[in-house]
């Protein structure tokens, strides 16, 4: 194995799927730990932690204090955002969002604002002019933070970099995080000079969404897992690329040592980097492992920036 450096932006811990709950009956125990000591040992440095409602954030704020290379963000998901609403005083819901931020930057584990954006193909959880609405208040929370946002967007374009170029003196960066989008798409949150785009297996799941990410410039692009969904399969057409692999068993007949068959987690961030070096043609994998890595420190650790290694980089802006 290659020795690489990977920083998985988007794991979803909250799920009950990583307590051993699958559709509300329970199959094993709790497991991240385990789950944890495998993404260190495949070359996993740090994970950042989604948040996608109030009580979501709380609890990933919670789990990223248990190790100091667990990170998190603080927001409220599009298809979450009838919570505003639903608290009865949306100010007030907004008002504990901001000082759970307030608490998490102060802990050092609060690393952006979200995950938030807009979802037009689960309009049935939220209306688009809820998520919209919320939406666009959240950008006052990166504002008075001074943090980036991790962004959402599904099957709605054209209003997302709407509310995007309104608001881009309100947020220093940001990535458009599990991207499925045409290669129009790409182009439109390209055309955003702070944005990246950050690739899972959902991403890579068509030849034509392989095209798609090959013409994304790995200066603007950062890779996930958004585990415990998203997870490449046998069926993708980034398969043949993918080399790592780790011995799996069902959820019934759990084993520690085994990833949990169906269950996504960070180690398989390491098969999203080969498809994506697989499907650009970059064979050296250490280097392409290095440039994802300091973009998303770029982003989201901005005080871990080697500005050596900033110069190093520069002269290979344009590379494709």
């Amino acid at each position: 194995m290659a020795t690489v450096r990977m920083i998985d932006i988007a794991v979803n811990f909250t799920d009950s799927m990583f307590k051993g709950i699958y559709n509300g009956k329970q199959c094993h125990v709790s497991d991240i730990a385990a789950v944890l000591s495998r993404a260190w040992s495949a070359g996993v440095d740090r994970i950042i932690v989604t948040g996608g409602s109030l009580e979501e954030s709380k609890e990933a704020l919670a789990i990223a204090e248990t190790d100091g290379r667990l990170f998190c963000t603080v927001g409220v998901h599009p298809t979450r955002c009838k919570e505003f609403e639903d608290s009865g005083d949306p100010d007030n819901h907004f008002l504990d969002l901001m000082s759970l931020a307030k608490e998490g930057v102060a802990k050092g584990k609060v690393v952006a604002i979200g995950e938030c954006g807009l979802d037009y193909d689960r309009l049935h959880f939220c209306p688009s002019e809820v998520q919209k609405k919320y939406f666009e208040k959240q950008f006052e929370l990166a504002y008075a933070m001074k943090l980036p946002m991790f962004l959402h967007m599904r099957a709605a374009a054209e209003d997302f970099c709407d509310i995007l170029g309104r608001n881009m003196d309100r947020f220093g960066g940001g990535v458009a995080h599990s991207f499925t989008g045409s290669a129009e798409d790409r182009n439109k949150l390209l055309s955003f000079n702070n944005l990246f785009i950050g690739v899972n297996g959902c991403s890579l799941k068509t030849a034509e969404n392989l095209e798609v990410v090959r013409g994304i410039p790995v200066e603007r692009l950062m890779i996930e897992t958004d585990s415990p969904y998203c997870e490449i399969k046998n069926t993708h057409a980034g398969i043949n690329f993918v080399k790592s692999l780790w011995p799996s068993k069902k959820k019934e007949k759990y084993e520690q040592e085994c990833i949990v068959k169906g269950r996504n987690e960070p180690c398989l961030v390491r098969q999203v980097l080969e498809v994506v070096a697989g499907c650009k043609g970059v064979s050296d994998i250490e280097q392409l492992s290095k440039t994802l890595y300091h973009n998303t420190c770029r982003v989201f650790f901005p005080q871990d920036l080697d500005s050596a290694a900033d110069a190093l980089l520069a002269g290979s802006h344009g590379t494709k």
